[in-house]
């Protein structure tokens, strides 16, 4: 078995489904005015998108223990590629945020599969090492997506972002169907469900914090562009350059993640990562506070919260896996749907003050870091 082909094919997977948001986001302003909405509205084709992802990782999870992953994966892949077409010719934002909502839910199978597919490929040392390469090479989606959807807004409409989904996630389902993916027999399969992880203190201390954590600075990414071009007097290049260097933050952090997490233990690196975060957002509140409008300081606030999401994340995540025994497509299914539920109420919260500007938006993601590290604090650690 080939196993770099194989751990690429997957890469490839995630990275379409990240790109559900990411390259749909510089259009979210125009959408205001081509569906004659309001920002707020229009934040929810944001939120429905996270909103069934969050549905579909419990659905996922469920059917592993009953479907072969690659056809389930490939399946979710091909309504993807459906979806997205759907959503390029929709003639209303109701029905545009109710078919991404579909897409969504279609998105979730390659957050739930891939963990699994990738620990049975290595052993635990390389397992840490791909899941924070895999990190890296996500991160590059929300850094190059919107830069993305910035010059296919400005040669076509709106619907070319959902039209370019549609045809990477067709090639990304190709590609899988060629890979020999491992698979378990169904004898194999977990007895284990979702009440066990739920009852589990250990796996919650991770699983939420890792939630609260990530979900946080997307909630934050996902008002920034509205915060910049509507109250900081920026433009979406403005928050290209906030993304880049806060993803550049996460790439460097991310790959030393694994062996800081072998040489201080993966408790202190969470930590660390858990404060850098808060402390990012607690600067971000202040500046907000002094009505900041500056986009390169409002950048360089962000970034720390880009590290701090790199240093914790790969190590985090990967804690929460093992936690959950030969339960781990569950594990990674109930990690990934904390996680969008977080970023989904996030974002439906935040969308009710985001005109109010950069203060507002950056204490609400100041509150979910503070109860983050409360938890990771308070929760047992084994």
């Amino acid at each position: 078995m080939k196993k770099v082909p194989i751990f690429f094919c997957l890469v490839l997977c995630v990275m379409t489904s990240i790109a559900g948001t990411d390259l749909v986001l510089p259009a979210i302003p125009q959408l205001i005015r081509v569906f004659h909405t309001t920002p707020d509205v229009s934040q929810w084709i944001l939120s429905a998108y996270v909103g069934g992802n969050a549905c579909g990782l419990l659905l996922f999870g469920r059917l592993s223990d009953y479907f072969s992953r690659k056809k389930l994966l490939c399946s979710a892949l091909f309504i993807f590629s459906l979806a997205s077409f759907g959503c390029a010719y929709a003639p209303s934002i109701s029905v545009l945020v109710a078919i991404r909502f579909v897409q969504g839910m279609a998105s979730a199978a390659a957050p739930v599969f891939i963990p699994g597919f990738i620990r049975e490929l290595f052993d635990e040392r390389r397992t840490v090492r791909a899941i924070g390469l895999l990190g890296s090479l996500q991160a590059l989606v929300p850094a190059a997506a919107p830069l993305v959807g910035v010059i296919l807004l400005a040669l076509f409409d709106w619907s070319i972002s959902f039209k370019l989904l549609a045809i990477l996630t067709v090639a990304a389902a190709g590609m899988v169907m060629l890979q020999k993916l491992p698979e378990r027999h169904h004898r194999d399969r977990s007895s284990g469900d979702f009440i066990g992880l739920l009852r589990n203190p250990i796996y919650l201390r991770y699983a939420l914090t890792h939630a609260l954590t990530v979900g946080g600075m997307i909630t934050f990414v996902f008002g920034a562009p509205t915060v910049i071009t509507l109250t900081m007097h920026g433009n979406l290049n403005d928050f290209i350059i906030m993304q880049v260097t806060n993803i550049a933050g996460y790439i460097v952090a991310a790959n030393l993640s694994p062996g800081l997490a072998e040489r201080y233990g993966a408790d202190k690196v969470i930590m660390v990562g858990t404060c850098l975060a808060l402390s990012s957002a607690i600067a971000l509140t202040g500046y907000g506070m002094l009505n900041g409008t500056g986009t390169n300081v409002l950048a360089a606030l962000f970034a720390p919260m880009g590290i701090a999401i790199g240093l914790r994340g790969p190590t985090g995540f990967y804690r929460g896996i093992v936690i959950s025994g030969d339960n781990n497509a569950r594990g990674a299914a109930l990690i990934a749907f904390f996680t969008f539920t977080m970023v989904t109420l996030g974002s439906l919260v935040s969308a009710e003050f985001i005109t109010h500007g950069l203060m507002a938006l950056a204490a609400f993601v100041m509150a979910m870091h503070l109860l983050s590290l409360l938890l990771f604090v308070m929760l047992p650690r084994q």
